[in-house]
């Protein structure tokens, strides 16, 4: 995939494959973040850039790539593979990095005590995934035609468009079905790669996995 310019990554709010950062300050602290691209869509990762979208620049393109392998290498299992472009933007330097979807997901990165866990992007955030999900995102496919032509699903997707999450009791209220069929719809979608289960979440929780 080609770099897009600065330009136009700025032009956009972050989101599911799109975050801005002041600067990496740990590895540890963004390899949640690479393996939740790698595990989802896949992403840009833009270093000099606040998350108002003002451009700050970076001290050093060598420290900075430095702290992104070692997180890769380090805190991420398996590591990903990162791709980088430095671009000038009015005299300060910023630099993108692109991280692929990967073909050997799941993913996992280590969390604040120290434990391995897999991450998905939901909308602008890197967040903890079910083991079952790590399991279906090793196993998916493509999304079924005959499923994303249900009117159900379509009003689905529309409502998961404006709202980052959804739970079963929601999108029950929200087509007027059960909430037995409601998750059963939920966890079908699921395993089909259209949706993602969130972790830890009560109740449980679904979101758009693109």
């Amino acid at each position: 995939m080609p770099f897009p310019t600065l330009t136009d990554l700025l032009s956009q709010s972050e989101g599911s494959t799109l975050e801005f950062k002041r600067t990496i300050e740990a590895p540890g602290r963004i390899a949640k973040t690479l393996a939740a691209f790698a595990n989802t869509s896949g992403g840009w990762l833009v270093i000099g850039v606040n998350d108002d979208r003002s451009v700050k620049g970076i001290e050093s393109e060598k420290d900075i790539v430095q702290q992104l392998e070692a997180a890769s290498d380090l805190f991420v299992q398996p590591g990903v593979l990162l791709r980088y472009k430095a671009v000038e933007h009015h005299e300060r330097r910023v630099l993108i990095v692109r991280v692929d979807e990967s073909e050997d997901k799941p993913h996992q990165a280590k969390d604040h005590q120290g434990q391995w866990q897999v991450y998905v992007r939901a909308r602008d955030k890197s967040v903890p995934a079910t083991k079952q999900m790590g399991k279906w995102l090793q196993e998916q496919g493509e999304v079924s035609s005959e499923l994303l032509q249900q009117h159900n699903v379509k009003r689905l997707i529309t409502y998961l468009q404006k709202h980052k999450q959804i739970s079963a009791k929601q999108f029950a209220q929200l087509v007027n079905i059960s909430e037995y069929r409601s998750d059963k719809l939920l966890q079908q979608c699921t395993r089909e790669g259209l949706l993602l289960t969130l972790h830890n979440q009560q109740p449980k929780t679904f979101t758009l996995r693109k």
